[in-house]
Formats: structure tokens, C-alpha cells, sequence
């Protein structure tokens, strides 16, 4: 939601999340008059990164096709807040506005590479990213100096944890 609201300049509650368990839509965008664009393909998140990289423009490379004669479950379920606890902490990052997205992501990077090393388990990782986002001010943020200073800054922060 992060990403949407500053890739696309949507404001935060226009967004809403649903699970996908295929991994096979990538997003959804609904327009005014309900028709809904979906961006689908292999569940291999190369594609979108370089659709959000290149955008208006497509990048050439060759990820291979989905084969669309095969059955294709679109099925989409609700999130479900205590299993993905991280939604609503991107969330309170966007809310709570400045230079709180900076935080969510460097705090997210640490915690997640922490559990690659086998340092916290995987549950640790929402826990670590609230700590974070509670206990670091909230700055203005106006330019990419002021994102880099706090990514640089909360991953210094949690160092010393």
C-alpha cells in the first residue's frame, strides 16, 4: 500500500488489499464505472518490480508466459489482520505520515534480513517493525534526502537494539 500510494498517488484509504493465494494477480486497479484492470502472471514478482521500475514504459525480457489453456483460480480471500499483521503496520506508517514509511521499510529490511541469519524467528519480524514505528519520530519528509537520512538513521537505531 506503501508503494500504491506513492507510485500512483493514491490517497491511502482509497486502497484496500486482498490475498491472492496463487500469486497470480499482481494488482488491480477499479476504475469509476467498476470495470477492474488486473495485472496477472507467474507468481514471480520480477514482472511487477520491473512494470513499477519502467513505468509508463515496458522493459523487453523474458520471464515466460502464463499458459492460458490451463485452469487459472482467480480466487480472492480477505486479509486476515493477525495473520498478516504487517498490513497494518504500512498502514499506521502512512497514517502517521513524514518520514513513518522510511522507518516501516529500513525497520522491515533489518528484520527480515535478521531472519535470514536465523537471529529472530519469522513472527518477530511485525513486532520488531512496530517497536520501530512507535518509538522513532516522525519527521517532515519533503525530498529523498530526508528519506535516506531516516532509513539511515532507524537502521543505526536498531543496531543498538
Amino acid at each position: 500500500i506503501i508503494e500504491a500510494r506513492w507510485l500512483f498517488g493514491i490517497e491511502p484509504d482509497r486502497i484496500d488489499v486482498v490475498i491472492h493465494p496463487k500469486s497470480i494477480i499482481h494488482s488491480m486497479v477499479e476504475f469509476r464505472d467498476g470495470s477492474i484492470k488486473a495485472q496477472l502472471g507467474k507468481p514471480d514478482m520480477r514482472v511487477p518490480i520491473s512494470h513499477a521500475l519502467a513505468y509508463p514504459e515496458r522493459w523487453a525480457f523474458d520471464f515466460g508466459g502464463m499458459d492460458l489453456t490451463s485452469p487459472v483460480n482467480l480466487e480472492l480471500l480477505p486479509v486476515d489482520s493477525e495473520r498478516f499483521p504487517g498490513l497494518g503496520l504500512a498502514r499506521m506508517a502512512l497514517e502517521k505520515g513524514g518520514t513513518a514509511p522510511a522507518v516501516f521499510n529500513a525497520a522491515d529490511e533489518i528484520a527480515v534480513g535478521w531472519f535470514l541469519e536465523g537471529k529472530i524467528g519469522f513472527t518477530e519480524i511485525p513486532r520488531i517493525v512496530g517497536k520501530a514505528l512507535k518509538e522513532r519520530p516522525v519527521r517532515p519528509c519533503t525530498d529523498l534526502k530526508d528519506i535516506l537520512q531516516e532509513d539511515a538513521e532507524t537502521r543505526e537505531w536498531l543496531g543498538r537494539l
